[in-house]
């Protein structure tokens, strides 16, 4: 059994998260172990889902990844939950086009036989939100929409009638509500968000949320809902394959600073033979000095600059590791990290690692957004020339090189194509977070090419010796 159901939205902010976490939180509160999925490529909601389950959340994506590789995510995410809760992306067949459900929180429900829970806000509506959902019913009818959350209503007595009209005309429940002021907002995705979650600031917020969805919403049908879902079988091998004792150790920098990743990318690495060792910068530590490898991951290094400055200057073997030949993948914030200066939007330049010949400026406004064919603009250690992967571009930062520009990747993207990122023979370096799991072979060319490095390493210590 692999109980399941999706929270779906009619359009973004209308209230998907908050039912989410209210709906964790209330069903870990009754002892339940809860899994948390995000369908899309979002990284901040599933920091959300992790504080409350205190499991890691995985993403689905039908876009970046094959369907039956969104099935076996799935799967394996889900071993020893009692509950997966699936968050939506924006509206419920918002996904890469408007002509197709392809990418949307529609099509992950379809793939995965899920029930949805449908949130509607009924602000200013009665027998409207019925034809709300009706809509959304007919849109696509092989959807299995099979009850409704109202969010916004005025009082309890207009939640009741909002719930006699969707019964009426669309035959299913309406299974909870909110009425406006119930609980708190969650906080503005502002860049402090994880580091306030990893202190437990939310947790007040948490607690508020499952008192309210316990009081007003039907959890007993909601269970039972999720229960129908029938029994998924795997239809790969990628995450079965026998694990290769451990050959070399990649270093991955993981804390407020740097957490974008997306978790198949460690178990592929893993799989291949890799043990991920994890050290934060912000909190002082060094690069682990045995390491073959090095992964930068996304996240906010312009909200920790002087934290960062101030490490790089207490430990400048990092550049110097990097340029000796240490295969190192880094990913938008890791990319802006390994730059030379690093400008906020408060106008303050500090000096980053200097490794990659380049300033970052901060903008404040978004910069580039979008799902990314990728293709490797020559060989490196990670991707052979002409291979592809694909990832997604968030950032609200501009890379200007001071010398000659050596890009990674030529990019294609909903609304045009270009160069972008940097490359040598050991590093490969970009804005793009790429999808291991849209190519696995390029968990074990890393690999590869770190016991190559380790081996150059124990000769060269030998030598010494």
């Amino acid at each position: 059994m692999q109980p399941r159901l999706v929270i779906a939205g009619t359009h973004s902010g209308v209230g998907k998260t908050t039912v989410t976490l209210g709906l964790m939180a209330a069903f870990v509160e009754k002892g339940n172990i809860v899994q948390g999925f995000k369908c899309g490529p979002d990284y901040i909601d599933p920091s959300y889902h992790r504080a409350v389950t205190k499991r890691a959340s995985r993403n689905l994506d039908s876009w970046m990844v094959s369907e039956d590789v969104v099935n076996d995510i799935f799967i394996e995410g889900c071993n020893g939950a009692d509950l997966s809760i699936i968050e939506g992306v924006m509206g419920f067949y918002d996904g890469k086009a408007s002509t197709s459900d392809k990418g949307s929180t529609a099509d992950i429900s379809l793939l995965l036989q899920a029930p949805v829970l449908l949130v509607v806000d009924i602000s200013g509506m009665a027998r409207s939100a019925a034809a709300v959902v009706k809509g959304f019913q007919q849109l696509n009818e092989k959807v299995k929409i099979a009850g409704v959350i109202l969010n916004g209503a005025g009082s309890e007595r207009h939640a009741e009638m909002c719930s006699e009209a969707i019964k009426e005309a669309c035959g299913i429940p309406a299974l909870g509500y909110l009425k406006k002021g119930d609980v708190p907002s969650i906080p503005e995705r502002h860049l402090g968000l994880v580091p306030a979650l990893e202190r437990g600031e939310h947790d007040s917020l948490f607690s508020q949320l499952a008192a309210v969805v316990s009081r007003q919403f039907d959890l007993e049908r909601i269970e039972r809902l999720a229960l129908e879902a029938s029994a998924l079988s795997r239809r790969t091998n990628l995450f079965q394959q026998t694990k290769r004792p451990s050959v070399v150790k990649i270093a991955v920098a993981y804390d407020a600073a740097f957490h974008f990743y997306y978790e198949e990318n460690f178990t592929l690495l893993r799989q291949a033979g890799a043990e991920l060792v994890y050290f934060s910068p912000l909190r002082g530590e060094d690069l682990p000095s045995h390491c073959d490898g090095l992964y930068l991951g996304g996240g906010f290094p312009e909200e920790f600059a002087d934290e960062l400055s101030q490490w790089i200057k207490d430990h400048p073997q990092l550049k110097k590791r990097v340029q000796s030949g240490l295969p190192t993948l880094a990913e938008c914030g890791g990319y802006m990290f390994l730059g030379e200066q690093l400008t906020t939007t408060k106008g303050k330049t500090v000096e980053m690692a200097g490794v990659i010949p380049m300033v970052v400026q901060m903008e404040n406004k978004l910069v580039s957004l979008g799902y990314r064919d990728v293709t490797p603009l020559d060989d490196s250690f990670l991707l052979s020339k002409g291979q592809q992967i694909r990832g997604h571009e968030f950032h609200y930062s501009k890379a200007v090189y001071t010398e000659t520009e050596r890009p990674a990747y030529f990019l294609k993207g909903l609304f045009g194509e270009g160069k972008e990122g940097y490359m040598s023979d050991h590093l490969l370096a970009g804005y793009t977070h790429l999808h291991f799991a849209s190519e696995p072979a390029v968990a074990t060319q890393w690999v590869k090419a770190c016991e190559v490095y380790k081996n150059r390493r124990l000769h060269r210590g030998q030598v010494s010796q």
